[in-house]
C-alpha cells in the first residue's frame, strides 16, 4: 500500500506542538501510530504536570525539548519495527528475503518468549530498542538454522549469509534515520532538569 515514513525531527516552536502523524509517521502495517500518539500524550502530561505556568514560553520550550527526548524510545522502537516488518513482508524474488519472511512466521509460532517478546514490542509495552534488535536478529539466526539443518549445502549457506546481510540492510538504515544515539542512549541527550524529576517520581 502507498505509505510514507517520516522520522521525528524536533523543531521547537513557541506556541506550537506537533503530535501524531503531523510530527512523525511510520508504516501503517503494525497500527503503531495510535500507540505512539497515546504514549506521547502520557509523556507530555507527566512532563507538564510540574510546570506551573503554561504562559511561560521559555520554560515551556525547555520542557518540550525534554519531551522530544523522553518520547524517543517508544516512538523509535515502534517506528523501526513497522518499517522493518514492511520490508520483510514485501513481495520479493530474493530467496534470502523469502527465508527471512518464513523464519519470522515460524519464530512467532514457537510461543513463549518467542511470541510474547515481539508482541510486547509491537504493542508498546516493551519500548526498549535493544529488545527489538535482539529479536530481529534472533529471527534471522533462526532462519539460518532452518536453512542449515539437518544437512547444510553450499547453496543454503550462501542464502543464510545473504539472509543475515539482508536483515542488517533492513534494520540498520531505519535505526539510523530514527537517530541511533537518541534511540539507544536517550539519557546521553541533554535535557531540562524536569526530566530527572519525572524519572525519579
Amino acid at each position: 500500500m502507498t505509505n510514507r515514513s517520516m522520522p521525528a525531527a524536533p523543531s521547537p516552536t513557541p506556541g506550537a506542538l506537533l503530535l501524531g502523524d503531523s510530527f512523525n509517521m511510520r508504516h501503517p502495517l503494525t497500527g503503531g501510530g495510535m500507540t505512539v500518539a497515546l504514549s506521547d500524550i502520557v509523556v507530555l502530561r507527566d512532563l507538564l504536570r510540574s510546570l506551573g505556568d503554561l504562559n511561560d514560553a521559555h520554560s515551556l520550550c525547555k520542557y518540550l525539548e525534554s519531551f522530544y527526548t523522553l518520547r524517543k524510545p517508544v516512538a523509535s522502537t515502534i517506528n523501526t519495527l513497522a518499517g522493518a516488518l514492511y520490508k520483510v513482508f514485501c513481495a520479493s524474488p530474493d530467496p534470502s528475503r523469502n527465508e527471512l519472511r518464513q523464519a519470522c512466521f515460524d519464530y512467532l509460532s514457537l510461543g513463549g518468549g518467542f511470541t510474547n517478546g515481539p508482541i510486547a514490542i509491537l504493542s508498546g509495552l516493551n519500548p526498549r530498542p535493544l529488545s527489538l534488535v535482539s529479536h530481529f536478529f534472533a529471527v534471522a539466526i533462526y532462519g539460518v538454522g532452518r536453512l542449515l539443518l539437518p544437512f547444510p549445502s553450499l547453496k543454503r549457506m550462501l542464502i543464510g549469509a545473504r539472509l543475515i546481510l539482508d536483515a542488517s540492510s533492513i534494520i540498520f538504515p531505519i535505526m539510523k534515520a530514527e537517530g541511533v544515539k537518541e534511540m539507544l542512549f536517550p539519557a546521553s541527550i541533554p535535557t531540562h532538569y524536569a526530566v530527572q524529576d519525572l524519572c525519579l517520581s
